[in-house]
């Protein structure tokens, strides 16, 4: 048994995705959410959640939006990639232990190795300096962006966000964008990793009117798989790629952590692909 907390997740096809998979692997597998936007009385606190799903037996939790940060708390050890994003996706009950990964910086990293392998990668645009931007923002300097710019509505979120890049990375790895516009045109591509575009969050994070026809876009939201940003992005002849990548590849080494079994990517997109947008 595992499960995901987040807010407003009812769409998710994490559970579709992990229980398919461990039906494949031969594993009576069930995945429940945890959804805190339609609890029936007052919200549990996180930490009644993560003490119920562990007395329960639970192998672990994913979490997604807006517990990502929040969780670290509540856990005895991170792994190397949570503690240097400093946000967890993935928890593992294990020997009286609370163990928090990060399998969103993987995720991204794949997406990003699998369909932008020949991109122009010396700046890129990041908007959104929140559980999620952190692991974009690092998995794009492992991918070989020479700077990630950050933007966020929050300056001091951005701001905290270049400091821990550059001590990660090495100085000038990442640095503000306290003038998107200008960033925009200097920026070889763009990352959306805020939840705007979302159905239930329409629109797009900038103008349209800054995307440039020879950049790469890419969103990390997948529901709709094509967001209002990536249809303007191709409509400009940008190249561009969905949220599915990281939602598929996160899961995928999730399932390996919660199961010790590697997961088969190929059949995990296909179930992910066979939902109706």
């Amino acid at each position: 048994m595992v499960g995901l907390v987040g807010r407003g997740i009812q769409k998710s096809r994490s559970p579709a995705m992990h229980e398919t998979e461990g039906a494949a692997r031969g594993l009576r597998y069930i995945y429940r959410l945890f959804d805190t936007e339609i609890t029936q009385v007052a919200t549990p606190p996180l930490e009644q959640i993560i003490r119920a799903t562990e007395i329960c037996g639970y192998a672990g939790l994913n979490v997604t939006y807006p517990y990502k940060v929040e969780i670290i708390e509540h856990l005895d050890k991170l792994s190397d990639a949570a503690a240097a994003v400093g946000a967890v996706n993935t928890v593992v009950f294990r020997d009286g232990k609370r163990w928090g990964h990060n399998t969103d910086l993987w995720g991204f990293a794949e997406s990003f190795r699998q369909n932008m392998a020949n991109a122009k990668r010396e700046n890129a645009l990041l908007i959104g300096a929140g559980g999620a931007g952190a692991a974009v923002a690092h998995a794009l300097v492992d991918c070989g962006v020479g700077t990630v710019w950050i933007t966020d509505i929050d300056p001091d979120k951005a701001q905290a966000l270049v400091a821990q890049v550059c001590v990660t990375h090495g100085i000038d790895k990442a640095k503000i964008a306290t003038d998107v516009e200008a960033a925009a045109a200097l920026a070889d591509g763009l990352v959306n990793a805020t939840p705007v575009g979302m159905a239930t969050l329409p629109g797009t994070p900038i103008a349209a009117c800054l995307l440039q026809k020879d950049m790469w876009v890419a969103d990390i939201v997948y529901f709709p798989l094509e967001t209002e940003l990536l249809k303007a992005a191709r409509a400009k002849g940008c190249m561009t790629f969905p949220g599915s990548g990281m939602a598929v590849f996160q899961a995928v080494r999730a399932f390996e952590l919660f199961t010790g079994i590697r997961a088969d990517a190929k059949r995990m997109e296909a179930t992910f692909n066979a939902f109706d947008d």
